[in-house]
């Protein structure tokens, strides 16, 4: 942008960058999660597992601010102590699939050849199985549980994780530096680890932040379906199924609060990632 002078010369003028209000409200929120999560005994107004029968399927009121369930667990106590677990399985599930993608993308792009060819098909071979089918797979081997369905899921997500990590490397691969870092008899190893990996941490950072939100997703669908965390274990996706029945009752609360808070935090997750991907990948 320019201005003009008296004299009729062109200035430029500085113009103020806008601030990225859904960014900023998403991460604020996630924020507020994560704290709500961490200080949930502090926070919760009963234990969630505390039954009043009495008070089965209350609408919001002081004492119970967003309603009770069938048994009349208060479900702002649920959804609090929900969110332990609907954050730490898809960070475990995401650890998992990230060692085992970055590692596997990085190999095939830094080798090339029979090797690249090989993890290519092993990651193929993987991908050609719908993440939902394969873990319905695992889980009908090695039985049901959060345990499985996170392992299941993380091995699901680590060949898309592997192919987006080897697209990224292929083009870092041929960079002067690279070539730099080689003729001074650095390791291939070593220039992988520290280096190239190192500096496509833009992008894979942003990527992984919204595979969070979509591993989320898969987990409460799991939990959702019986196959992911059971009773009485309080997970928001299980929540949602055991709040189905009191949907029938006219009773929308029970499934409704774990619900939006599952496509909440999702939601956020994703406005986060894809802006984390476009600052931090921007030097690349």
């Amino acid at each position: 942008m320019t201005t003009l002078t008296a004299a009729g010369a062109l200035l430029p003028v500085k113009v103020r960058a806008r601030r990225p209000v859904p960014v900023m409200l998403a991460g604020g929120f996630l924020a507020l999660v994560v704290v709500a999560a961490l200080f949930a005994p502090l926070l919760a107004p009963y234990a969630p597992d505390a039954v009043d029968l009495s008070a089965s399927l209350a609408g919001t009121s002081p004492d119970h601010l967003l309603g009770t369930d069938t048994s009349g667990q208060d479900l702002l106590s649920r959804v609090l102590y929900g969110a332990r677990s609907s954050l730490l399985a898809p960070l475990a599930l995401l650890a998992l699939a990230a060692l085992l993608g970055i590692t596997m993308g990085t190999v095939a792009a830094w080798y090339g050849g029979w090797v690249d060819t090989l993890l290519s098909r092993v990651t193929d071979v993987m991908y050609a199985f719908p993440g939902l089918l394969f873990v319905v797979l695992v889980i009908a081997v090695f039985g049901d549980g959060l345990t499985t369905s996170v392992v299941a899921m993380g091995l699901a997500y680590a060949p898309t994780i592997a192919r987006y990590t080897r697209s990224l490397a292929l083009s870092e691969r041929s960079k002067p530096y690279i070539d730099a870092y080689r003729v001074q008899g650095m390791g291939g190893a070593r220039i992988c680890v520290r280096h190239l990996v190192p500096n496509l941490s833009g992008a894979l950072v942003g990527y992984l932040v919204v595979l969070f939100g979509e591993g989320l997703m898969s987990l409460a669908t799991l939990s959702y379906l019986g196959f992911g965390a059971g009773s009485p274990s309080i997970d928001w996706g299980l929540m949602v199924q055991e709040g189905q029945d009191a949907v029938v009752q006219g009773a929308l609360l029970p499934a409704l609060v774990p619900g939006t808070a599952i496509a909440a935090v999702v939601v956020a997750f994703n406005i986060v990632g894809v802006w984390v991907s476009d600052r931090l990948g921007q030097g690349r």
